[in-house]
C-alpha cells in the first residue's frame, strides 16, 4: 500500500510512504533536513509499523511539539487507519 501524508508543524511537507501489512518498505520524507530524512527511512526500512511507532511517537525537534519522526508516526497511523 502506497500513501501520502501532508506533515503538520515541520520543516518537511510530505511523507510518501510504502508498507507491506504492517511492515514499513520504503519512505520518502519531501523537504526536511535531508541526511536526517534519509537516515529515518534507512533505519525505519523493514521494520513493523507498531515498533516505529513506539520508538519515534513524541520526539521533538528543538521547541517544536513534533519532528519528522513523530509525523512519521502520524502517517503510519493515518495509512493503518485508511486501510481498515
Amino acid at each position: 500500500m502506497k500513501y501520502s501524508y501532508t506533515t503538520k508543524g515541520t520543516c518537511s511537507r510530505r511523507i510518501d510512504l510504502e508498507l507491506d501489512g504492517d511492515v514499513v518498505r520504503s519512505v520518502e520524507f519531501i523537504g526536511g533536513c535531508n541526511g536526517n530524512t534519509k537516515g529515518i527511512a534507512a533505519l525505519v526500512k523493514g521494520m513493523k509499523v507498531d515498533d516505529v511507532i513506539a520508538r519515534c511517537e513524541g520526539i521533538r525537534c528543538g521547541m517544536k511539539s513534533t519532528s519528522c519522526p513523530d509525523q512519521l508516526t502520524c502517517a503510519l497511523k493515518e495509512a493503518m487507519a485508511q486501510r481498515g
